[in-house]
């Protein structure tokens, strides 16, 4: 389904200001709460999609991206669709050459599923456990590793296990090998053996950060630079790239890198590198720079800049 544009989801202007913003979500979440329409899937809905809107445009930054991006810039945790989670849905499972990697990202069933994940049972808990049980274990990666996938070799009680991580795995996400974990119970017909879930852990990036597909990172330039334009060199999981930055730029201004985010399992398709423009006041000028500076406050009073 399309979203809509999150000013018209508050009803207000492109240029409203914060604090017209906050009244305007008060306003509607009062009208659409829950509480106030018990069993109202409409209301429901309504009260979702202006949480939504209002945690994107509250945020200077996210604000910043989807006005210049659109529901592409922003977080997928506020946003979704396509740049939030890049496996889709809460948990998921497929095959990834040969491998059978589950996805949990919390939730789940009731207490059947919790007995029988913890001791086997395998729904209902009046039964004596027909699988063995479930194993843990932990990994830890680089943060290109877990852009482009790796491969890498366990032990777990002795046996020696070669984990394809997927591209596009984040911290904190569990993969699950069937029939991995301890061994099937003795004396019982049919029973399985348990699985093996791998908590995949990732290392920052000391400049790359990531939010769902996106990848986020800053850039310091000089007010000179940001008046006159400039280039910078912009690294980024593929290596350093040359990026153009035009005269005027203010600080703050977001830059959309495409093709250099995070993989998507579902199309190959990758998210955008989103580069921030971070202008620097200079600080201990010299005499000739402030001399300078305040012939160009003079030049400005006098109308010759704009």
């Amino acid at each position: 389904m399309t979203k809509r544009d999150y000013y018209e989801v508050l009803g207000v202007s492109k240029n409203a200001s914060d604090d017209e913003i906050k009244k305007a979500y008060r306003k509607l979440a009062i009208k659409y709460h829950p509480d106030k329409n018990p069993g109202n899937k409409e209301a429901e809905e309504k009260f979702k999609e202006i949480s939504e809107a209002h945690e994107v445009l509250s945020d200077k930054q996210k604000r910043a991206r989807y006005d210049q991006f659109g529901h592409a810039g922003v977080n997928g945790g506020a946003a979704g669709g396509a740049y939030g989670n890049p496996f889709g849905g809460q948990n998921g499972t497929f095959n990834f050459n040969g491998q059978e990697v589950h996805f949990d990202f919390g939730g789940g069933g009731g207490l059947d599923d919790l007995f029988g994940s913890l001791f086997g049972f395998g729904g209902g808990f009046n039964r004596r456990p027909r699988r063995g049980a479930d194993l843990r274990t932990a990994i830890t990666i680089d943060f290109k590793e877990a852009i482009f996938g790796t491969t890498k070799e366990i032990s777990v009680e002795g046996k020696s296990i070669k984990l394809k991580i997927p591209a596009g795995i984040d911290d904190g996400m569990s993969i699950r090998l069937r029939g991995r974990g301890g061994p099937a119970p003795e004396g019982v017909e049919g029973a399985e053996k348990g699985d093996l879930y791998v908590v995949v852990r990732v290392k920052p990036h000391k400049t790359l950060t990531r939010e769902g597909a996106l990848i986020l990172s800053e850039e310091r330039i000089s007010m000179v630079d940001a008046a006159l334009g400039c280039e910078v060199e912009v690294e980024t999981v593929d290596g350093p790239i040359t990026m153009r930055v035009p005269a005027g730029t203010q600080s703050g201004t977001p830059f959309k890198l495409s093709g250099h985010g995070v993989p998507f399992r579902q199309d190959g398709d990758r998210g955008p590198h989103i580069v921030t423009i971070i202008v620097e006041t200079p600080r201990n000028l010299s005499r000739k720079q402030k001399e300078l500076l305040e012939e160009f406050k003079a030049a400005k009073k006098r109308g010759i800049f704009h």
